[in-house]
């Protein structure tokens, strides 16, 4: 039997979590606020994706391991594939546009096109378009 999840919940710790929720709501992002209160908010990706963005010390209770500083490490990059180039360009300018800043130059690939950002945070979230029919051929 292949393991399939339903769903996938990204964990973040995060410093401020109003500041980190306005910056997403700036990017384009909603939240779900059943789940969300002072320590920790449900972002939605997508009807099967979530980032849970944590406030830095509720996060610190769910491992025994040291948190990782986005600003100066890497422990993670979250990538999303999108529809188009145009909505890549456009979803790292809003996310720039809110206090983000550029991660990586935009890279084109002929079949794929991506381009990243850094949040409010310091954690990396690649945007991609893929040309799945150039993949395939």
């Amino acid at each position: 039997m292949i393991f399939q999840a339903n769903k996938t919940f990204i964990n973040l710790p995060v410093k401020d979590l109003r500041r980190t929720m306005d910056f997403f709501s700036q990017v384009g992002f909603e939240f779900n606020l059943q789940m969300t209160d002072d320590n920790a908010t449900c972002m939605i990706i997508n009807e099967h994706t979530y980032a849970m963005l944590l406030v830095e010390s509720f996060f610190q209770t769910f491992t025994k391991k040291e948190i990782v500083d986005a600003t100066r490490s890497t422990e993670v990059l979250v990538a999303l594939s999108v529809d188009s180039r145009g909505q890549v360009d456009e979803i790292v300018n809003k996310a720039i546009a809110a206090g983000g800043s550029p991660a990586n130059d935009p890279q084109d690939h002929g079949f794929m096109y991506a381009w990243s950002f850094q949040d409010v945070n310091g954690h990396i979230w690649e945007v991609f378009h893929m040309d799945e029919s150039a993949v395939q051929a």
